[in-house]
């Protein structure tokens, strides 16, 4: 069990800048306001959770993003022990990736619990590369964002990549755009899949403008399809930092899945390369 007062003696020693007041944290620069996705680091948070966030604080990181794991999705904590281990650091449990399935009223109220701003669908709740199945996923989608807003939860989709499969000439992904209420749907766009998918992240940002306040920030190796490091990889990340305005970007959270050596080894190369920027 997570014991506050022991762990705020434990962690005094961290450098002052990872415990900035909230307050600071949401009038920094985007660039300068880091978040990560948990599940680059899934293998950690299973083992040890609390200091797996505690090396997180320790990189800079402030802002966090959930995904579910075989201990649910807050890796063993309770929703309002993960929300006071963040604080603690100076980070904020941002977003969690979850599904929208017949567990989602549960789902909502652990996230109402731990304080989180954003809800995201991690994936297609419904099979089928048509046309009529996204648009019935779209409305689930508004039906979840008006759940969520009565709770003050934002809801909103991440992609992947089969989401950029075209019928008659239209990529399936821009039916969602098309069809889902910009106020109650978020996206949350893994800038490295649409790369992958043979799409260009800023275009998207010109012909939708403010619709992505989240980003999945993942460099891809365009031969084998794997993120890779900062700077390995194709994504344009200089460039898409100077169009956080048109995309609507409030908060960017790195993804990597794949390693030259290890995750926290791979966060600390990421950081350093946009401090660089």
């Amino acid at each position: 069990m997570y014991n506050r007062r022991k762990f705020i003696r434990e962690t005094s020693c961290l450098s002052m800048g990872t415990f900035l007041l909230p307050s600071l944290l949401a009038d920094s620069k985007p660039i300068d306001n880091p978040g990560v996705q948990l599940y680059t680091v899934r293998k950690e948070m299973l083992a040890d959770a609390p200091g797996t966030l505690k090396a997180l604080a320790k990189l800079g990181i402030r802002q966090i993003e959930s995904a579910a794991s075989e201990k649910g999705f807050y890796y063993g904590l309770a929703p309002k022990e993960i929300k006071a281990i963040c604080t603690d650091l100076g980070m904020t449990l941002r977003s969690g990736h979850v599904g929208l399935d017949t567990k989602w009223t549960q789902t909502l109220d652990q996230a109402a619990e731990s304080g989180q701003e954003y809800l995201i669908c991690s994936s297609m709740p419904s099979s089928g590369q048509t046309v009529d199945n996204y648009k019935k996923v779209a409305e689930a989608f508004n039906k979840a964002g008006e759940e969520a807003r009565q709770r003050n939860i934002k809801f909103g989709y991440h992609n992947h990549d089969y989401e950029f499969e075209k019928v008659d000439g239209i990529p399936l992904y821009e039916v969602l755009l098309k069809e889902t209420d910009p106020a109650l749907v978020h996206m949350e766009l893994d800038l490295g899949w649409v790369l992958a998918s043979g799409f260009d992240p800023l275009d998207y940002f010109k012909r939708f403008p403010g619709r992505f306040p989240l980003w999945h920030l993942k460099d891809m190796n365009l031969q084998t399809r794997q993120s890779t490091e900062f700077g390995k990889g194709g994504l344009p990340i200089k460039n898409l930092f100077k169009e956080t305005s048109a995309s609507g970007m409030r908060y960017y959270f790195i993804e990597q899945e794949e390693y030259s050596k290890t995750p926290m080894d791979a966060l600390a190369h990421n950081l350093r390369y946009l401090k660089k920027l």
